[in-house]
């Protein structure tokens, strides 16, 4: 079947879907064909809703449980489910770790804060389950480095949500890329520009009716809930966020690396600050980050959070250039440019979409979601499995470790390791609440 007769098929079919009291996946999970996987979804006030639509809608899955810790989440991941034609609610449990203990579960799907990736990728993989991570993979390097190793050790298929990988306008310009359509590409740009208002001074508060606060918490050491945090702008803060270089920033920094063919830099440099409001806000708002590499190729992320003047018509993207000319990622979709700016070649898709806070509909997360099933099932490649994701992150993450450090770092080309710089290698790693410690 066609995609978007599938698409136009469980849409109708989702209206007027009704919420039933769901039962223990194990009661019905006899019906289903024996190539479907079954998931958990983990985290599904935002992107994760999308992800429960996602994979609810793909023939070859089938959506058991709905983790979240926010009543109201767990609500609205069900919803999304059955209003894409799952014909079984999936059960919604607020401890995702109950759904590993399901020998019938096959793979955890997490879009959780920042803090919860690495360490709930960890807890799957030790339950003997594939995993399916949001960006960033992880909160700090380490992280990264931890659930890389697990993924080896116990040999379960971990994929990245770094969608654009899976694109298919963006993978035939990125091969053009590779082929020589600009003669050699040794400078790539990425950015993110939006309008985000201030989150305020925070002030405690008590914690809302249907949150558990404690396990949104998790391996995080303990702070006081306060009324600016949750669910969004977490972000924002060090102690569970990243900030915009990674919350948007890997998606285009992940292009960049993948055109330019590069790994690990040599050195990082970020500039910008807390630049629009005197708020909570920690992260910066404002930050220009430049990324070299051997064999003289270069990366620079610029990130607005708090004004969105676009960048070559696009509020977020990439674009390459070269010996004989550019290119520039049109959401799916590519053009290329000679030196002189004259347009040579231009390749859109109808279905490409305009960014917002949740990511790419269902419409285009489908080859992503689909390769990761493949990849379970087929043993297929998976087009972001979590090693080369993981670069990609980290990238991001010595960005931001510039950027708090005030310095150039200089790297390991081989590792990515900062070099010489014991204070900045604090920040390789994080404390963790006592009892939450990550282990492989």
């Amino acid at each position: 079947m066609r995609r978007r007769d599938f698409l136009k098929q469980t849409t109708a079919a989702s209206t007027g879907a009704v919420l039933f009291t769901p039962q223990p996946f194990s009661i019905f999970r006899k019906g289903l064909p024996n190539e479907k996987i079954v998931v958990a979804i983990m985290g599904t006030n935002s992107r994760g809703a999308a992800l429960s639509r996602g994979f609810a809608s793909l023939p070859q899955a089938e959506v058991a449980y709905i983790c979240d810790v926010d009543d109201a989440a767990i609500a609205k991941g069900v919803e999304a489910a059955t209003k894409a034609g799952q014909k079984n609610a999936p059960k919604g449990i607020k401890d995702f770790r109950e759904a590993l203990d399901d020998p019938a579960l096959d793979a955890l799907v997490i879009a959780s804060p920042d803090h919860w990736h690495a360490p709930a990728s960890i807890m799957a993989l030790q339950a003997g389950k594939h995993v399916y991570v949001e960006k960033p993979c992880s909160h700090n390097p380490r992280e990264g480095e931890m659930l890389v190793e697990a993924a080896k050790r116990y040999g379960k298929v971990v994929q990245m949500g770094n969608q654009r990988r899976s694109w298919p306008l963006v993978v035939e310009g990125i091969q053009a890329l590779k082929d020589g359509v600009i003669g050699r590409p040794y400078y790539a740009r990425a950015w993110y520009a939006n309008t985000r208002e201030s989150i305020g001074k925070g002030k405690p508060a008590p914690v809302p009716a249907g949150l558990d606060y404690e396990l949104w918490q998790g391996p995080a050491p303990r702070r006081p809930y306060q009324d600016n945090l949750i669910h969004y702008n977490w972000h924002w803060f060090w102690h569970w966020g990243t900030g915009e270089i990674l919350n948007n920033g890997t998606h285009f920094i992940d292009l960049c690396r993948w055109g330019l063919e590069v790994d690990y830099p040599t050195q990082v440099s970020s500039n910008g600050g807390r630049y629009a409001y005197d708020d909570d806000w920690e992260t910066p708002d404002t930050q220009i980050t430049t990324f070299d590499f051997e064999d003289n190729k270069t990366i620079a992320w610029e990130g607005r959070s708090c004004n969105g003047q676009p960048i070559e018509g696009m509020s977020a993207s990439a674009s390459f250039h070269g010996e004989n000319g550019s290119m520039v990622i049109l959401g799916n979709g590519y053009a290329i440019f000679d030196n002189k700016g004259k347009e040579l070649k231009k390749v859109t898709y109808e279905s490409a979409q305009a960014l917002d806070t949740t990511g790419p509909g269902f419409n285009l997360d489908v080859d992503h979601l689909t390769n990761f099933y493949q990849g379970i099932r087929d043993g297929a490649e998976l087009n972001s499995e979590i090693e080369d994701g993981n670069k990609s992150v980290l990238l991001c993450q010595l960005g931001n470790i510039a950027h708090r450090t005030k310095r150039t770092l200089t790297c390991d080309p081989s590792t990515g390791k900062i070099l010489n710089d014991p204070e900045a290698m604090k920040l390789w790693g994080r404390e963790y609440e006592p009892g939450w410690e990550p282990s492989v």
